[in-house]
């Protein structure tokens, strides 16, 4: 159950309106259970091959490990040493081809190896790679890092569209990087991809499903609790009120909890073993210039490949690999903040993090298969898909179960198990979603100066060029929608923060689903995520919200006060000038 249910009378609107639709016609060719990245990818590329499909998140969209990511698109290096050579190649190339269609969220990640030895683990790796051990601790030195990168640039060789590694050595490195320790001895750069706003690729992911196909339904705080003679017993979970679901095939997209949907639906499966990864997020001015505009990736001394990775004007460090219950909300600990300023001060040893820089910090459970004593940094990030036939309201049904997967993979995991779900209903691909733009990434600006061209362009009265700015960031060039909206009637900008608007809100309630207050904060924009969030804003959201989501002065409050507590118990956030 999402950490964030309030019990009680539900919202009218969009979210309500969808979950009505599914009441009303209780059944569908094809169920998703799961709104992250790969469920919500599996749907659309259902509806575009003309599939009648319905998904239904427990929680919000990305609400999971989905929104939990080091918000990198990377083919992964590191999993060269666990021999996973197809999931790199894989994911290469699905790097490389974000970045063409999704590129207002995808961008080119530079990111910068500092080296202390030269031939440090050349015996030990193979036997990390035979026996997915780490063993006793020896650092990776130049020579194996140069030669893994090498390889990295021999995945990448085909539609490639970032710049092959470089290699510089202490004096150079200094130069560019005066704060990094003066012991090093080479520095490596190679360059991935990074996706800053992943909540928002998730929803615009989820759009195209719903804009391609009229029967494709998608409604987030519903979850499937049971079955029923009639099929898979879902919740409303803002209302409470239950129904039953047919579909002749059910796509188990939940992630970590596949085993708990299972043993849900009637079978009990031990496909999973997700572990808990970590990050914090920080205000700090002096790190955010050391870093100089590039990721730090590298080894801590105790084998954790961890990142320092600027964005914006804020830092995201992380992360950690931890065995975790996944019953237990997953939260970020003393020890791990702990374990980040370590590796903060193992690379910039005089700069000096404390806790009063944390802005906000995350943590999520991975998707990764069951790993029994494979340490979890050996654990493979590669997907596969389970599939059974199961009788559920005295029906046999398909049922598909993901087991793994990762964000850089997703466009084609979510391909691969829509042929799946087409080989069980006897249907053919229409369709191929490789090389289609997403959302607002059609037509996106090329570079700065177009970008500037497009925002002078899209300006109207009442939106300026700056809060065009914001929306182009936000939403692609899907903002163009956005303005018109905002020009059909009577718009405030909050005072609490000049990147929302009264009827901004209003779109995001009519096309986004939003179902409580702490969704626009987490998910709609980055907000909390920068650690902007303040009580006025929390008062302006919530009087904005009320008469468009049908809520009272009592829910309101309540909405305010859910806020304050997923904010505090999971993100480690307190909420700057409360109201009385």
């Amino acid at each position: 159950m999402p950490a964030d249910r309030i019990n009680g009378e539900g919202t009218t609107t969009s979210t309500r309106n969808v979950v009505q639709e599914l009441r009303d016609n209780p059944r569908a060719t094809v169920l998703v259970i799961g709104g992250g990245i790969n469920g919500v990818g599996t749907f659309r590329d259902l509806a575009l091959q003309g599939i009648d499909v319905a998904l239904v998140e427990r929680g919000d969209y990305c609400q999971g490990a989905s929104g939990a990511s080091s918000h990198m698109i990377h083919g992964g290096i590191r999993y060269l040493e666990n021999g996973e050579f197809r999931l790199v190649q894989e994911s290469v190339v699905e790097r490389n081809a974000l970045m063409r269609i999704a590129p207002h969220y995808v961008k080119p990640l530079q990111t910068t190896i500092p080296i202390y030895t030269t031939f440090s683990g050349i015996l030990s790796a193979p036997m990390r790679f035979l026996t997915h051990r780490q063993g006793k601790q020896v650092e990776r030195g130049a020579v194996l890092i140069k030669a893994g990168l090498t390889m990295y640039d021999f995945f990448s060789r085909d539609g490639g569209n970032v710049p092959r590694h470089s290699f510089v050595g202490r004096k150079k490195a200094l130069a560019t990087m005066p704060d990094l320790r003066k012991d090093i001895k080479y520095a490596a750069t190679y360059f991935d991809a990074s996706v800053h706003n992943p909540e928002r690729l998730t929803l615009d992911v989820l759009r195209d499903g719903q804009l391609a196909n009229p029967s494709a339904r998608a409604a987030n705080y519903v979850s499937a609790i049971g079955t029923s003679d009639d099929g898979v017993l879902l919740r409303d979970e803002l209302t409470g009120e239950t129904f039953s679901f047919q579909a002749d095939v059910v796509v188990n997209a939940t992630g970590a909890w596949t085993d708990g949907t299972n043993e849900t639906l009637g079978t009990e499966t031990r496909f999973m073993g997700g572990t808990k990864g970590s990050h914090i997020v920080l205000d700090h001015p002096e790190l955010l210039k050391a870093c100089n505009g590039t990721e730090i990736f590298f080894e801590h001394v105790d084998g954790r490949i961890v990142l320092i990775y600027p964005m914006g004007d804020r830092v995201l460090v992380g992360t950690t690999d931890i065995d975790v219950d996944v019953k237990e909300q997953a939260v970020c600990t003393d020890e791990e903040i702990d374990y980040f300023f370590e590796l903060i001060g193992h690379v910039f040893p005089d700069i000096e993090v404390s806790n009063e820089d944390i802005v906000y910090s995350f943590s999520g459970v991975r998707p990764l298969p069951r790993h029994d004593e494979t340490q979890p940094g050996f654990v493979s990030r590669d997907y596969r898909i389970e599939k059974r036939e199961e009788k559920l309201g005295g029906r046999k049904v398909t049922t598909l179960s993901l087991v793994g997967g990762k964000w850089t993979t997703f466009r084609a995991l979510s391909e691969h198990l829509t042929d799946e779900t087409l080989t069980a209903l006897g249907a053919r691909r229409k369709t191929s979603t490789a090389g289609v733009a997403i959302g607002g990434g059609m037509d996106f600006p090329t570079d700065q100066a177009a970008e500037r061209a497009w925002v002078r362009k899209a300006v109207r009265p009442g939106v300026d060029e700056a809060r065009v700015e914001v929306l182009l960031t936000r939403y692609g060039t899907r903002a163009t929608d956005v303005v018109e909206y905002l020009t059909e009637g009577p718009d405030r900008v909050f005072n609490s923060t000049r990147e929302l608007s009264t009827r901004e809100l209003a779109y995001m309630v009519e096309h986004e689903q939003v179902g409580h207050l702490i969704d626009v904060l987490i998910r709609r924009t980055s907000l909390a995520f920068r650690g902007l969030v303040t009580g006025e804003l929390l008062t302006e959201l919530a009087d904005t919200l009320a008469p468009l989501l049908g809520w009272d002065a009592a829910r309101s409050a309540a909405e305010i006060k859910l806020a304050e507590k997923v904010l505090a118990d999971a993100h480690r956030v307190h909420v700057k000038n409360l109201t009385p």
